[in-house]
């Protein structure tokens, strides 16, 4: 794989990206992992640190993977051609915004896309939550023993996912802050 094609990845991701970041994993895991160009640990890692830093969840990550690749220029690229489709469309859009703005046929996409956006993004978030929790076992025997249920779940990281939920939701705490008091947690116990 060379930057060209690379860059192509990266459009393509860019211009079937509705609805933000998170649908972009799923492009990315299909372009990018399925091709074996980095690991589905890799491209989690990658997620995470995406989410950590500040900007868009899908530029983070185009970014990232470039970079991981192919270095700084790699990064570069990667993010420009992600970013693109974007661009053009918006100036598209912009240009004939009056026709779009009340057209019958915008109205029925965008109210389709709704719902499909929402089940785009549903779908990585339920693979990083298995991922990060859950111990899937190399056959379905080793469920048949009580050790085997034991072993099916990531009991520490599943209860500093409840605790920092229930910290989230019950004390509005700051996501900042829960960043931070994760960092330590995987310092800490990972």
């Amino acid at each position: 794989m060379n930057l060209f094609y690379l860059a192509c990845i990266f459009f393509y991701i860019g211009l079937f990206t509705i609805g933000g970041g998170m649908v972009a994993i799923t492009l990315m895991q299909q372009t990018i992992v399925a091709k074996g160009l980095i690991s589905t640990e890799q491209f989690y890692n990658m997620i995470a640190i995406s989410e950590s830093t500040p900007g868009p969840l899908g530029t983070n990550m185009a970014t990232y993977i470039g970079y991981t690749l192919y270095g700084i220029h790699g990064g570069i690229i990667a993010t420009l051609a992600e970013v693109l489709p974007s661009i053009i469309i918006i100036i598209i859009i912009a240009h004939f915004l009056k026709k779009f703005n009340q057209n019958v046929y915008v109205k029925g996409a965008l109210a389709f896309l709704r719902p499909v956006t929402t089940g785009l993004i549903l779908g990585p978030a339920l693979h990083i939550f298995i991922f990060a929790l859950v111990n899937v076992p190399e056959s379905i025997e080793v469920l048949s023993t009580l050790e085997g249920w034991k072993g099916l779940f990531n009991w520490i990281d599943l209860a500093a996912y409840s605790i920092f939920a229930f910290l989230l939701l019950k004390f509005k705490l700051h996501p900042i802050i829960l960043l931070i008091l994760g960092a330590i947690f995987g310092i800490i116990f990972c």
